[in-house]
Parts: C-alpha cells; structure tokens; sequence
C-alpha cells in the first residue's frame, strides 16, 4: 500500500486546527486518521491532535489479526467514542477549553476491505475508474438536501454550509457512522477535511488523484487557488 498526505492551514487562518496520522498495525494493515478541530484560541489544536493519538492508540493496544470484520469494526467505534468522551471530559474540566470539538474520519484497510468510521464533515471518497463518496456529511445542509429542501448544488454556497451536526467532544455520547467495503489492487481511498471538498469539485479531485504518485499536495495546491478559505488535510491510501 502506499500512503500520501499533506495538511496546510490554507489562506485565511491563522493557525491550522486540522490534524492527521497515518501507520500500520502488527500486520500490516494501514490505518489513516483525518480531524478537523474547532474552538476557541488553541482549543481545536488540542481536540484534533488528541482525537487521531487517542485513536490509533486504542486500535494498535487492543487490534489483533485473528480479529473478524464485525470485531474489527467495532473496535474502531469504540476508538472514536473513547476519544469522544475523553475529549469531553477535558473541556469539562478547563474552561478554556470549553466547547472544543473535532470532526474525524478513520480508515482502516486490511485485507482487501475497508474500514471506515466518521462524525462531523471530513470526508472519505473512493476513487477508481470514477470518484465516489463514501461517507455522508453530518451537517444542516445535508439533512436539508436529504429532505428536499436544497439541491447539492444550492447546499455548497449555503450560509450554513460548515454548521456540522455531529462532532467528538462536544457532548457526552457521539453516534459515528461505519462504512465497509470491499477494495480491489489500483484503488484508492481519500480522506479529506472540508478545507479541500468545499473548495475543489469531485471531478477535479480525480482528475488530481487518478495516479500512483503523491497527489495530496497538488490538492492542496488546488484548494487555495480556488480560495483557501480553511484549513485543508488530505490523505491518499492506494492499494
């Protein structure tokens, strides 16, 4: 497998709140982590950061290879509502933390299958012949669109269109969604904050993605051309 990735603050903030990992556990399975944090001062920093350490701590202690799909699913979950519920316990306890949060998207690739675990609007797409998003974004405009009150079209240019309904940290109990799925020799998996899939369109995601070779600056590249209004993250696993 091959594993790219590359995060910029992007042209309009001052710090950038977005935080990755990428690894392999005892057998070789990959793992890739994508948070995007929000807060006040350097409280984002901390939620994101500490969400992708907490993370892959918790699934490389506790992972074995005799684990089946169904065990090793849920051990990602309960990795993501750990940290949801540690990261909330710290911003219970400091005020100057308070109200921190992060979204997260978590990857894990063994065995010709894909693991996948998320809250908020970071996003995983997999990208082959054709580009195809995996997860579906927890936010008001996606419930909108799903209701059929705004076309995606109308959803990208919404004034609320970064308002997320899900995220780590900001309560106590958190619901991801999971995602398994088969992958085939040549695919590869994109794990993205909205710094980039806000800023740059599916189709010129692929066009960028569609070789081996890193492509995760050129994304970034192309997001602040198109504005770089936020922090931007990008991870490419290619089996």
């Amino acid at each position: 497998m091959q594993i790219f990735a590359c995060t910029d603050k992007g042209l309009k903030r001052e710090t950038n709140q977005d935080a990755y990992f990428t690894g392999y556990l005892s057998d070789g399975s990959a793992v890739a982590i994508v948070c995007d944090g929000m807060g006040g001062a350097r409280a984002g920093n901390i939620a994101s950061t500490t969400a992708t350490k907490m993370i892959f701590d918790y699934i490389s202690n506790s992972y074995s290879n005799k684990l089946n799909r169904e065990a090793l699913m849920k051990l990602i979950r309960n990795a993501v509502l750990s940290a949801n519920i540690s990261i909330y316990n710290m911003s219970q306890k400091n005020e100057e933390l308070n109200g921190m949060g992060t979204t997260v998207v978590v990857l894990v690739i063994r065995n010709g299958f894909a693991f996948i675990c998320h809250a908020g609007d970071s996003r995983a797409y997999l990208i082959n012949d054709k580009i195809s998003q995996i997860t579906k974004d927890h936010s008001v405009v996606q419930t909108l669109v799903e209701d059929g009150k705004l076309t995606p079209e109308e959803a990208k240019v919404h004034p609320k269109k970064n308002v997320i309904t899900r995220a780590l940290g900001v309560e106590e109990s958190v619901i991801p969604d999971s995602y398994e799925l088969p992958i085939n020799i040549g695919d590869t998996i994109l794990l993205c904050t909205d710094g980039l899939s806000n800023y740059v369109d599916e189709s010129e995601i692929f066009s960028l993605i569609s070789t081996k070779e890193d492509t995760t600056q050129k994304l970034i590249e192309k997001a602040n051309s198109a504005g770089g209004g936020d922090n931007i993250t990008a991870i490419t696993v290619t089996l």
